[in-house]
């Protein structure tokens, strides 16, 4: 890897003052971070001053408040716990060797900041959104616009939480550790808050999924298959941890998701801008700061937009929204490509690229996931036949959507990484490389340059789900079911729209932090040979990564591994706790006549308890495998001997006469470069091929083959309960074992050496 690598002294003669201009951007991304909380407290306030309907209403949506608020609390302190020990070992792990003693406490410090940052996220955005549905319910009563609006910006919480955190957390942490006298080197102190980030999003994704999911399933084939009853009918015992699982899946887990979406993401680019330091000086290290700060002001904007008419369909209002607040976060990447640096309008390009990247990604989820389109409604036709057809035609949608993301991705990756380098052809200083991937960064940040309006939209789902069932369960006239009906469909098409945009920002994400991971260790072992009084050798790179070398194709294979290994344990977690909601409601079924009669009332409660302690259980193992598995791998595999090395002679650098033994960092890079490959196409097959089947029993539930309780309906709820976990729990969480494998690998990296 060609990039500008100095020896620590060096580096810190060649650090110039920081200029009070580029001090100013600081700043102000740091305050528009304050005042994206201050909305989103706006947003709170004006969501809960509305009226939150009869006392019928009120009994159930309590219930869902209390089920949700039990678990949190629960799966919270579970986390909480892990997180400590892990940061206990990471202390210890930096501290044994004398190269990262100095930073082992600025990389703990900055681990349980992220993680913290992370969790309050996720709490924040669920507390507001259990407490929206009753008031989206109870305004659905008298206006379809007015339950629209408050149930987006219920949204709006989260999404605004998420982002001002993360732009806060990065911030203050860069000023605290000496970013703006010594900027080259804080970067790499910050990658602790990306860990951090992403521990607590794969365990509160991976626990929120199984819950979710476990309870749907359960709720869906005692209720609707074997009893015949409706959706969220009041005598389904699971019908509660049903709804509450709407909020710790896709409003907690997601918020997690996105979080560390944006924390990785700028850790990431700021190790990349660092290397770019003698072109653009600090500018081009704070710049995804000032990027999150873009995202947080148009996401504002555009929330504050949305208007929606009674008879307006709910998504033609929501894409207005979308539309300003992506043309505003394209203004406001202008104005600062023009400001920090320096008006190469090729790299404001490379912005486009991941802003055109987000819609194109928009677009072809809702293609094979709304129930206009050919994939859903051939899956529907499948089910007439019977539920075997209806998998074999789910499936082979499933296995069909990977391919046009993947070519979006390639050419968003292309382009960025060509303009990149068309925009700083006039730079000597550093290769064709360094340029390229600090465009492939940008276009990073644009693709998450929405991500706040898009997390809002996310979290209209389960606010608009709990909304109906609300007005279900307290038997409201049929014209208001119509209404949150209407305002439910809109909020399935968000949900499986937001999956499709953060795995398309996992994938750019993943891609960046791979870059982060090389220039990291390039660094790593220019800074160790400085120390020793040695130089780099002047051709060697860490930028290739040879598959041909044993330990690089061992550790690949163990990559890919992770992916199936890992999908298949969340699978059958779900499958291990939906069987005992599913044993539970039988039982109060058999137990209590009176339940099917109307006449008594199930014990919510009991099974809302069953299924928290059973997602719970379910969901440690296959987070600590991930955190463990390109551990193991790196510190393994740097007992290797060098022979395995494919490098000529002469070419590897020496310390003390001695080759540098890489081949745990190698392996690693196998383990990230082929893990993230698998768990992108994973995701997209198992997010999309999940949502279709969804989607396919929706269209047939509106009337289509024979409508409801027909045997296509019963063939289609088979397939849907398949596709459940696939889209709701193993297909989210890869989305954060992508990045999580990348911020283990960029934090651990020093003890790969």
């Amino acid at each position: 890897m060609q990039f500008v690598s100095l020896p620590v002294s060096a580096m810190v003669e060649a650090v110039a003052p920081v200029s009070a201009q580029v001090s100013m951007y600081l700043w102000i991304a740091l305050a528009i971070g304050v005042a994206g909380l201050v909305a989103a407290w706006l947003y709170a306030y004006g969501v809960l001053s509305k009226d939150m309907g009869s006392k019928e209403m009120q009994r159930i949506s309590n219930a869902i408040r209390q089920g949700a608020e039990a678990y949190m609390k629960r799966q919270y302190s579970t986390i909480g716990w892990i997180a400590l020990v892990l940061a206990v070992a990471l202390f210890i792990g930096y501290s044994i060797s004398p190269f990262t003693r100095p930073y082992a406490w600025k990389v703990v410090v900055s681990f349980l900041i992220g993680a913290v940052c992370s969790a309050i996220s996720g709490l924040t955005g669920m507390a507001v959104s259990i407490r929206a549905n009753i008031r989206t319910a109870s305004a659905a009563r008298t206006s379809l616009g007015q339950a629209l609006q408050i149930a987006l910006r219920g949204g709006a919480v989260t999404g605004l939480v998420v982002v001002s955190l993360s732009l806060l957390g990065l911030g203050i942490l860069f000023l605290a550790f000496g970013g703006m006298h010594d900027p080259q080197q804080t970067p790499y102190q910050l990658v602790g808050f990306g860990f951090g980030a992403s521990l607590v999003a794969l365990f509160a994704q991976l626990g929120g999924g199984i819950y979710t999911k476990a309870a749907d399933v359960g709720a869906d084939l005692v209720g609707k298959v074997e009893a015949g009853i409706p959706e969220d009918d009041p005598r389904n015992p699971a019908v509660i941890a049903d709804l509450v699982g709407d909020n710790v899946g896709d409003c907690a887990g997601r918020g997690a998701d996105i979080f560390e979406s944006t924390a990785a993401e700028s850790v990431g680019a700021m190790i990349l801008g660092a290397a770019l330091f003698p072109v653009f000086g600090v500018s081009g290290i704070i710049f995804p700061l000032v990027a999150q700060a873009i995202n947080v002001v148009a996401s504002v904007v555009g929330i504050g937009v949305v208007r929606s008419g009674e008879h307006e369909e709910p998504m033609h209002a929501l894409n207005r929204g979308y539309y300003v607040t992506t043309i505003l976060a394209l203004g406001g990447f202008a104005l600062a490509v023009y400001y920090m640096l320096g008006a190469r309008w090729w790299l404001l390009g490379c912005g486009v690229c991941g802003i055109v990247s987000a819609f194109l990604f928009v677009r072809i989820t809702e293609y094979y996931t709304e129930t206009r389109f050919g994939p859903v409604r051939g899956i529907a036709e499948a089910s007439v036949t019977g539920p075997a057809t209806n998998i074999i035609s789910g499936l082979a949608v499933a296995m069909e959507t990977p391919a046009l993301p993947v070519l979006v991705i390639g050419a968003a990756l292309l382009l960025s990484y060509y303009f990149g380098v068309l925009g700083l052809a006039d730079v000597t200083t550093v290769s064709a490389y360094a340029k390229g991937i600090y465009g492939t960064a940008i276009a990073t940040m644009g693709m998450l340059s929405s991500s706040a309006y898009i997390l809002a939209m996310d979290t209209f789902g389960p606010i608009t789900d709990n909304a109906g069932g609300i007005i279900e369960m307290s038997n409201q006239p049929i014209e208001t079911r119509e209404k949150t009906d209407k305002l439910d469909a809109a909020g399935n098409t968000t949900k499986a729209l937001t999956k499709g945009y953060a795995v398309g920002s996992a994938a750019l994400a993943a891609f960046l932090l791979f870059s982060a991971y090389l220039q990291s260790v390039h660094d790593i072992v220019g800074q160790r040979l400085s120390m020793a009084g040695e130089k780099l050798p002047p051709h060697w790179s860490f930028s290739t990564v040879n598959l041909a070398s044993v330990p690089v194709f061992v550790g690949a294979m163990i990559g890919a591994m992770l992916v199936f290994l890992f999908s298949s344990m969340a699978i059958k977690a779900v499958g291990r706790a939906a069987q005992t909601v599913i044993a539970d409601v039988r039982k109060q079924f058999r137990e209590n006549p009176g339940i099917m009669e109307g006449t008594s009332e199930p014990d919510y409660g009991r099974c809302v308890h069953i299924v928290t302690g059973a997602a719970l259980k379910q969901m440690i193992l296959p987070g600590l495998l991930v955190v463990a598995t390109p551990t193991l791998v790196g510190i393994i595999f740097r007992y290797f001997s060098s022979s395995f090395s494919l490098d000529p002679k002469g070419v590897l650098p020496l310390l003390n006469g001695r080759p540098i033994n890489l081949s745990g960092a190698e392996a690693v890079a196998g383990v990230l470069m082929v893990g993230t490959i698998a768990g992108i196409l994973m995701a997209l097959l198992m997010n999309n091929g999940g949502g279709a089947w969804d989607n396919a029993k929706k269209l047939i539930e509106t009337g289509e083959h024979g409508g409801k309780r027909s045997e296509a309906h019963k063939a289609a709820v088979v397939g849907d309960t398949v596709g459940d976990p696939f889209k709701d729990t193993a297909g989210p969480s890869l989305h954060v074992l992508i990045k999580l494998l990348a911020t283990v690998t960029l934090v651990l990296a020093p003890l790969f050496l």
